[in-house]
């Protein structure tokens, strides 16, 4: 797979830092680091282009392919993160010019990508013959039944997936393993975190570390959820972690 990522501000530098897993990404745990993030891949032979866009740009762009990069990679799937809305209009055209046949436009805050224009922009691709999602927030992907939006799931990022063993006389977690990974990395900080406490204070271990990791989502209100996507995306990694524990 080719993968291109055009992306603006903090959560994208913060998806790149993950699919790359470089040294400096994972700085939680401070001096307690033990590197539990070493063993899994990078994906950086994975990505061809990846591109920071500008976001000092007015609140109408008229030519918005004149701040995309010229002479774009060849590409199979396109991440688009936190755009300009201008500028995530223009991801179809991005898709034509690079043949990418799939795009993940990622929702963590819906002032930035608001519903309809994601609606818009996905069913502009769709129409194009180009698989897309819009998962809000991103860590809420699934395997979808589009090939290759299932390929990079299947590789490691989406909703989490863990693989976890309990000590049921102790009453204690001794294994935590991170199958599927949020795309922001989340999911190894809740994992370390829950890794030999107490089975009874799982919703609590979560709940700080996720907040703590931080989660990067919006704590403003989505109309479309009637909740915070932040909260959103931590009822997604309590389940996940149910899901496993059962």
């Amino acid at each position: 797979m080719r993968l291109s990522v055009f992306y603006s501000g903090e959560f994208g530098k913060k998806v790149v830092a993950n699919l790359v897993n470089s040294d400096s990404f994972c700085v939680s745990c401070g001096a307690l680091c033990d590197h539990c993030r070493e063993p899994r891949a990078s994906f950086a032979p994975l990505i061809v282009g990846l591109f920071e866009l500008r976001t000092d740009l007015p609140d109408f762009v008229e030519e918005p392919l004149k701040y995309i990069p010229d002479n774009l990679p060849q590409s199979d799937l396109i991440i688009a993160i936190d755009l300009h809305p201008d500028l995530l209009m223009a991801v179809p055209d991005i898709a034509a010019m690079t043949g990418a046949k799939a795009v993940i436009i990622p929702v963590d805050d819906s002032r930035l990508v608001p519903a309809g224009l994601a609606e818009q922009v996905k069913n502009k691709l769709e129409f194009q013959g180009v698989e897309c999602e819009c998962p809000k927030p991103f860590c809420s992907l699934e395997i979808t039944g589009k090939p290759l939006i299932d390929e990079f799931v299947r590789l490691g990022f989406g909703r989490p997936l863990l693989n976890i063993k309990t000590d049921p006389v102790n009453k204690i977690f001794t294994h935590v393993q991170v199958l599927r990974d949020a795309p922001c990395g989340a999911t190894w900080f809740v994992a370390k975190k829950l890794k030999w406490s107490d089975l009874k204070d799982y919703k609590e271990i979560i709940s700080s570390a996720h907040h703590s990791y931080p989660c990067t989502a919006s704590m403003e209100k989505d109309a479309q959820i009637g909740d915070t996507i932040l909260h959103k995306a931590g009822y997604i990694i309590r389940k996940s972690v149910e899901e496993a524990m059962q």
